[in-house]
């Protein structure tokens, strides 16, 4: 059995992964949702000339003077007369700013008395905003990948799109396997443990994007997890335990009666060298996970997410920063690890500590990890303030 480093294992698995047909959703149900086309601008923004504060629309050849005040240009209505020699407009902000005025003067600096009002000095085009100062008609504001979050969504809108082109979501079914396995409130025997595993992956895949799919968990027996990866209806199926190689490991053996083509049958990372992915007789995904859930979701963060991203036509590259070591490290074994570890913002440095016990079996160590810090195969001692490899964990 090859242990595939984790990169030549993303890219194994990414290679049979592709975007899901693209399907039209109001703006409003887009949030989360990959663009699966351009969004053009249909015309300038703004329209006009804008006023950028409130005060008067003046000819700034006629200042300084005494004007005489001849309308009035809100947003929403401007003023459409002409403004001659010696004429002011009063004017608001996000106004237009009227065709024979090339400047606007803020109301503190001027002096109105009945239909007249002293100006200062203007300067040409002062506190105008241009036609097209944001954006000009024609041009792309978003490009088709991007993911749709609340700033982009106003930029959609701001384009006059109503509803948006996007990439279905992949359903994934969420599968865990053993004995020990038991579904809360359910009161757990003596050698029983509760499902921690598949709640926290359901929530992993509803946060990327996906829909989960979840099973009851199955016991250790064959036809039985035969049956429940057959009728698990959807693109993905991820098992949770049962990945190694164990007496009461069946999941490899019963996907292999489904047809399963092995594509990746081990990875060198500590923790979830168990993980294998590969595709069932009849197109559907299978990642195998490991049952430890630290190790299940380290793995999930790795592949899972990346496969979700590319399924959605979404970049699927983990994004990792550098970040200085809070304090040494002794030298890697010969699996790549990802160690759960806590950032640090503070002074504008970005410092990283990794957590003292790596447990694989340990949820509370992941549940205030807020990185992953890459450890590369046979790495030697790291000491503090080197320059370290880490993956950001989204926490809300």
């Amino acid at each position: 059995m090859k242990l595939l480093t984790v990169d030549d294992a993303r890219a194994r698995m990414l290679a049979e992964i592709s975007a899901l047909p693209a399907e039209t959703v109001a703006l409003s149900d887009a949030i989360g949702r990959v663009l699966a086309e351009d969004i053009a601008a249909s015309r300038d923004q703004p329209p006009f000339r804008a006023s950028a504060m409130d005060g008067w629309a003046v000819r700034h050849a006629d200042t300084p003077a005494s004007l005489t005040i001849v309308g009035e240009s809100a947003a929403g209505h401007g003023y459409d007369g002409a403004v001659g020699p010696g004429q002011a407009v009063r004017i608001f902000t996000g106004a237009a700013v009227p065709d024979d005025c090339d400047a606007v003067v803020i109301q503190e600096d001027a002096e109105r008395e009945g239909d007249q009002v002293r100006v200062p000095q203007a300067k040409p085009n002062g506190n105008i905003r241009p036609a097209g100062g944001d954006f000009t008609a024609g041009a792309v504001l978003l490009e088709r990948g991007n993911r749709i979050d609340p700033w982009r969504l106003s930029l959609a809108a701001s384009a006059g799109r109503a509803d948006l082109s996007v990439y279905g979501r992949p359903r994934v079914a969420v599968l865990s396997t053993g004995e020990e396995i038991v579904e809360a409130p359910a009161e757990p025997g003596q050698f029983q443990i509760y499902n921690s595993g598949t709640p926290g992956l359901a929530a992993m895949i509803t946060a990327w994007g996906g829909t989960p799919v979840r099973a009851r968990p199955v016991r250790d027996d064959m036809q039985a997890t035969v049956a429940a990866i057959r009728s698990a209806e959807a693109d993905i199926v991820v098992t949770i335990g049962g990945a190694s190689v164990g007496d009461h490991d069946l999941v490899r053996a019963a996907a292999a009666e489904l047809g399963l083509e092995l594509k990746v049958a081990s990875v060198a990372i500590r923790p979830g060298k168990p993980t294998f992915f590969g595709v069932l007789g009849d197109g559907r995904r299978l990642l195998g996970l490991p049952g430890n859930p630290a190790s299940a979701f380290v793995c999930a963060e790795l592949f899972l997410k990346p496969i979700l991203a590319a399924c959605q036509g979404a970049a699927p590259e983990p994004r990792m920063i550098g970040a200085r070591l809070e304090a040494d490290l002794p030298a890697n074994g010969p699996r790549e690890q990802w160690m759960r570890a806590k950032l640090d913002f503070a002074d504008g440095n970005v410092t990283v500590r990794p957590l003292r016990d790596q447990d694989s079996s340990l949820i509370t160590v992941f549940a205030v990890s807020d990185a992953l810090l890459r450890r590369p195969a046979s790495a030697p001692p790291a000491q503090a303030g080197e320059v370290v490899e880490v993956l950001p964990l989204s926490r809300a």
